[in-house]
C-alpha cells in the first residue's frame, strides 16, 4: 500500500524536475531580448494608450522613441514634465514644449445661428452631416452632435446650447475630437492663448450675416488695427499667429460680430471706452474747426 502511494510521487517529482530544468533551458534559448532603454522610456510615460502620440499605445511609443523614430516630446498628454523625463532617460535635452489644447472653432449656439431643417435622427454628428451638410445654415459649424463628447476619455468636452465646448483644463490634446468632427471644425491652439477667432467659415460675409449673428464677415478691421502683425485674413475668415499675438484685445474690441472670443472682457471694455472717448474728441476737433472756418469767413466776407 505504501510503495503505491510513494511510487507515483516520486515519478511526479522526477517528471517536474526534468520539466524544471527542460523550461529552464528552453528559457534561456529563446529568450527574447528586451532593451532597458525601451523599458526605462516605457516608465515614464503615463500610461493612458490614448494613441494621441500616433503608435500603438505607450508601448509602442516606448519603443520608437528608444529607436529615434519618435521624439522625446511625443507624449502629447505627457506635456513637458514626461517630455523632460524621457529626455532623461534618452539623455538629450528636451526642447521647450508648448502645451495645446483642442478648441471649438464655432460660438453659433441656438441663439446665434440658423438651421436649415429640424434633425430628428440619430444624434451623431456624422450622420447628421450626410444629410445636406447638416442641419445648420452655415456648412462649417458644430452640428451640435456630440459624437466629439463619446469619444473624449477625459470629460474635457461638452455640449452647450448646441455647440461643443472644450474645457482647457482637463483637455490633454489627444486629439481624438479632432480626428471624429465632420465638420473640422476643432484644432489646436496654444493653452496660454487668450484671443481666439471662433468661426471657420470660408463664405463670403453677405452669406455669414445670414447665416450666422457671430460669424466673421472678413471685414479686416482685425487685421488693420492689430499692432503686432498677428491676425489676418485668409480665404474669407480672420486666423491668428499665435507666436505674435499678444492679447492686447484690439482685435476683439473692433470685430464688429464679436467673432473674436477672449478671455478678458474687462480689459475690451476698457479699449472701447478709450476709443469711444478718442472718437468724441475728433468729432468736437472737427466741429471747433468747422467752426472756426466758418467765422473765418463771415469775418472775410464783412
Amino acid at each position: 500500500m505504501g510503495n503505491s502511494i510513494i511510487l507515483p510521487i516520486i515519478i511526479l517529482a522526477v517528471m517536474g524536475a526534468i520539466f524544471g530544468v527542460v523550461l529552464s533551458i528552453a528559457s534561456k534559448v529563446f529568450a527574447v531580448k528586451v532593451d532597458e532603454k525601451v523599458m526605462a522610456v516605457r516608465d515614464v510615460l503615463p500610461g493612458a494608450n490614448c494613441g494621441a502620440c500616433g503608435f500603438p499605445g505607450c508601448d509602442g511609443l516606448a519603443e520608437a522613441i528608444a529607436k529615434g523614430e519618435a521624439p522625446v516630446t511625443a507624449c502629447a498628454i505627457g506635456g513637458k514634465a514626461v517630455a523632460e523625463n524621457v529626455a532623461d532617460v534618452m539623455g538629450v535635452n528636451a526642447a521647450d514644449m508648448t502645451r495645446e489644447v483642442a478648441h471649438v472653432i464655432c460660438s453659433g449656439n441656438c441663439e446665434k445661428s440658423k438651421n436649415k431643417y429640424e434633425y430628428n435622427g440619430l444624434v451623431d454628428c456624422r450622420l447628421i452631416s450626410d444629410f445636406q451638410k447638416g442641419s445648420k445654415a452655415c456648412e462649417y459649424g458644430c452640428l451640435g452632435g456630440g459624437t466629439c463628447v463619446s469619444v473624449c476619455e477625459f470629460d474635457a468636452i461638452h455640449i452647450v446650447d448646441g455647440v461643443a465646448v472644450v474645457d482647457k483644463e482637463k483637455c490633454v490634446s489627444c486629439k481624438k475630437c479632432i480626428e471624429i468632427c465632420p465638420k473640422n471644425v476643432i484644432d489646436l491652439i496654444p493653452y496660454d492663448s487668450k484671443t481666439v477667432v471662433n468661426c471657420n467659415s470660408n463664405d463670403a460675409g453677405k452669406i455669414v450675416r445670414q447665416n450666422c449673428e457671430v460669424g466673421c464677415i472678413s471685414c479686416g478691421l482685425c487685421e488693420k488695427n492689430c499692432p503686432k502683425d498677428a491676425i489676418h485674413v485668409e480665404n474669407g475668415l480672420a486666423k491668428i499667429d499665435y507666436e505674435k499675438c499678444i492679447n492686447c484685445g484690439i482685435c476683439v474690441s473692433k470685430c464688429p460680430t464679436g467673432a473674436i472670443f477672449c478671455e478678458y472682457p474687462e480689459r475690451v471694455e476698457k479699449i472701447k471706452e478709450k476709443q469711444k472717448e478718442l472718437a468724441e474728441k475728433k468729432k468736437q476737433e472737427a466741429i471747433a474747426k468747422a467752426k472756426a472756418v466758418k467765422e473765418e469767413a463771415a469775418k472775410a466776407e464783412n
